[in-house]
């Protein structure tokens, strides 16, 4: 049994990131690359947005995937029947919960709220639907009123119920704490939904798995409105290699994953991306190409290889002997200390040349030629 699941969003939530509009084939692939990479369950959108997203929805239940299927819901009847539409009986319905939302955008109360939540609950179990709740703006509700709506929605015989940091303004201990406080009030498994507009999505997820949180929420990038949402590449590593999670999610399928909803969302990740990014397992200085060179864990966390990554060393400016060294060693060719001093020289000269020429020009770097005893940059060495 696993310690936790991933529910992804990046079919519902990721696709409200501004400008992204997958295609259904790009919608029926990443739902697919998901389900083999072994996410417990994918949110497949919004029936409500109309025929076209009903119709996609239908293609993705049609896959026979292993995964469980979601839809997401207003508190509305009408949302709920489009849901029944395609197929999934099982939806989700999203309730907010925070004053700022029930007086200000609703314009109702928070006796409308635990009414309504009962009415719509109550219509969805009827309709023979499995049913979760979501908690819209969890992070700025009142912590009472937020246990008795989940407390109500476990005695309406909801499966699940999600806490969501709608616009990020958490930090991990205070999610910690919150999400430990209502762990002791219910009794059935709680969602933690993050968003990143503080940067500490990944961070809140860990904490709120930790305080008792069986699901997360998470998007393939982080992609998703604002700053994003919580990465299902971050946090799956971390709850894996530092929180020591079991988990049957197969890591290999990260990078695999990343470049298609990079391609399809038209996103383009940084380099420095935690884990995905292109130079996050490249080494140029000197000190760390010295030390990884004698043991991998002195400046890797974990075995590139293990999340289908590679290390890469890079000739640059702050490149050393052993660098240089194992360089040409690769190369085939054996140098004494005095050339390599040499080529050290040539080496940071260049790069230095070749920053004033293109000062963007960095991080990735390919062979290009060693020829009588001089390096043109960029170069790289596996």
């Amino acid at each position: 049994m696993e310690d936790f699941y991933i529910l992804d969003t990046t079919l519902r939530d990721g696709e409200q990131t501004p400008g992204v509009d997958f295609t259904m084939e790009e919608k029926l692939e990443i739902a697919t690359m998901l389900d083999k990479a072994g996410v417990g369950v994918i949110e497949v959108g919004t029936p409500a947005m109309g025929q076209e997203e009903i119709q996609i929805i239908k293609k993705i239940n049609d896959l026979g995937l292993k995964c469980e299927l979601i839809t997401w819901n207003r508190l509305s009847k009408s949302d709920i029947d489009s849901s029944i539409k395609t197929g999934i009986k099982n939806v989700h319905i999203g309730v907010p919960v925070s004053d700022i939302h029930i007086y200000n955008k609703l314009k109702k109360s928070r006796e409308w709220i635990i009414e309504t939540l009962k009415e719509l609950v109550t219509y969805a179990l009827d309709k023979g639907c499995k049913v979760s709740v979501g908690a819209e703006d969890a992070s700025r509700a009142d912590l009472d009123f937020l246990i008795e709506f989940y407390k109500t929605a476990e005695s309406l015989g909801v499966c699940r119920v999600r806490y969501a940091d709608t616009v990020g303004a958490l930090d991990p201990f205070t999610v910690y704490e919150n999400i430990k406080i209502i762990r002791s009030e219910i009794n059935i498994d709680i969602d933690f939904h993050g968003h990143n507009d503080f940067g500490m999505a990944t961070a809140n997820a860990l904490a709120a798995c930790r305080a008792g949180a069986k699901y997360i929420s998470a998007t393939v990038n982080g992609i998703g409105e604002r700053a994003g949402n919580t990465s299902l590449e971050e946090i799956v590593a971390s709850l894996k290699y530092i929180g020591k999670y079991k988990t049957n999610f197969d890591m290999k399928q990260i990078p695999v994953l990343s470049k298609y909803v990079e391609k399809a969302s038209g996103i383009k990740l940084s380099k420095n991306k935690p884990l995905v990014g292109e130079a996050v397992f490249s080494h140029e200085s000197g000190i760390h190409v010295d030390g990884l060179l004698k043991d991998r864990r002195t400046y890797e966390f974990i075995d590139p290889t293990e999340i289908g990554r590679e290390s890469e060393f890079v000739l640059g400016k702050t490149s050393g002997k052993a660098s240089v060294k194992n360089a040409m060693e690769k190369l085939g060719m054996k140098l004494d200390d005095d050339k390599i001093s040499k080529m050290l020289e040539k080496v940071r000269k260049g790069e230095s040349l070749e920053k004033k020429k293109e000062p963007l020009k960095k991080l990735k770097y390919k062979v290009v030629g060693i020829f009588s005893g001089e390096i043109k940059l960029p170069f790289i060495f596996p």
